[in-house]
Parts: structure tokens; sequence; C-alpha cells
């Protein structure tokens, strides 16, 4: 079972927290694409319901599975809840009695799941819940191992008066550990969580293991293309429709 990182602490003041992720200009074209997608949803690590809450209100059936109570709780306490039933459970396993034309995770949560035995079985979990011919999408950060100076570990991922955010990085073991320190009425508060980094094609290998294949790749939700440089990708793969 993954470590739960997001307890009530976090869960309480997430948004105060990622102010950035709440950001209209953010969800709004996630939303659009995962709806231009089509059918009923399932979101792996729904959390507060960022994501989930206004994908249903667009007509989209939506469920959820994650391993933070606290998370789900405060998602349970926002208006129009209801339309989207949750699950407490590792969604690399729990399995639902329902399928789905899409399966969705995002904000990098693939990295919450530290092993790579785990991340394959969050794939094969992910296609075990789609139709033929459904999707599984996938929103991650492509690693910073280039910004990291020789024999350097840590990467500054966010440098500001209230929050810094730093990355220190045991390229032996691929984790990446997240460590956020902010500073709020003249009190630090400090969150450290630990993460598996993958790259992209390593999440491709994991799609074919599971029976899905990669349709299409991008460097954000607006479909701007996936080059080099990139920082993070959108991944779409297709579950064959058994034809």
């Amino acid at each position: 079972m993954p470590e739960d990182s997001f307890d009530e602490r976090i869960a309480a003041t997430y948004e105060a927290k990622w102010p950035e992720l709440f950001d209209p200009a953010v969800i709004e074209p996630a939303v659009s694409f995962l709806a231009g997608l089509g059918g009923a949803a399932l979101e792996f690590g729904v959390g507060t319901g960022r994501i989930a809450l206004p994908l249903a209100r667009r007509g989209v059936r939506v469920e959820g599975i994650d391993l933070s109570a606290a998370m789900i709780a405060r998602l349970r306490a926002e208006p129009g809840a209801a339309a989207v039933r949750t699950t407490v459970g590792d969604f690399a396993t729990t399995r639902l009695d329902a399928t789905f034309t899409l399966v969705y995770l995002v904000r990098n949560t693939i990295t919450n799941l530290t092993t790579q035995d785990e991340q394959v079985e969050c794939f094969r979990n992910a296609a075990a819940h789609l139709e033929p011919g459904g999707r599984f999408v996938i929103e991650n950060y492509v690693p910073e191992l280039r910004r990291l100076p020789p024999g350097e570990t840590v990467h500054a991922f966010a440098v500001g008066q209230e929050h810094l955010g730093f990355e220190e990085y045991d390229v032996a073991s691929q984790i990446a550990t997240s460590h956020h320190y902010w500073v709020a009425d003249g009190r630090m508060e400090t969150f450290s969580s630990r993460h598996r980094y993958v790259w992209p094609s390593e999440l491709d290998l994991m799609a074919r293991i599971a029976g899905m294949r990669l349709e299409e790749r991008w460097a954000g939700w607006t479909r701007t293309p996936f080059t080099g440089e990139s920082r993070s990708h959108v991944s779409v793969w297709r579950k064959a429709d058994g034809r």
C-alpha cells in the first residue's frame, strides 16, 4: 500500500498551498481535453475534486479513487459532490464494479506510486476499468535531471516569498523527494513527500504491458507540441478495441 502523504493537515489547506492549480486558466483546458474524449470517466487520485467536479458539471459521469480519506472528505463537502462517486483506496489495485471509456490521472500523481511494480499495476488497473477502445490519460512532469549541475542532487522548482520548493533526486533508486516550505502569519510550515519519477518512454512500455498503445502526446492540455525541451506532458494511451 502506498504511503498516504495527504493527511487532514494538507487536505484542509490544499487550495491555499497550491492556489495556482485552482486557476481557471489551469483547470478549464484540462477539463475540456478530458470531456472531449467522451464517455464515463474514472479519476485515479481524485483528491478534493479539482478536476472531477467541473468535469461532472459538463455532464460527464465521473467516479474517483483516492488513498486519502481526508482529501475525499473535502471533496464530499464541495457543491455538486453528489455527482461524483468516490472510493477510498489505492488506485493501483482498487477495482470498481464498473467500466469506463476514460481513466485519467493528473498533476504528477503517477509518481506517488514509489515503485516500478506499483506503477505497472496502475496501468493494468486502468486497462481493467476501460472498455475496449477506451483511453488512459496521464499528466506528468518530465524529470528535471538536465537542470542539475554536475555533482548536485537538489533542484529548486518554486522560489517565492511565501513558498519554497526543492526536489531532491536519488538517481540510483529513481526517487525524488519533494520538500516544501511555506511561511504564513510569521510561521514556517514544512511538507515532504517521496515520488518515483518516470520518463515518458517508460510509461509507454508500462502501457504496452497493460495492452495499451500511445495514441497522442502533448506538452500540455492545449495540445502544444511535445519536444525535447518540454517540461511536462499529457499522454493518451488507447486500449485495443477487441476487434
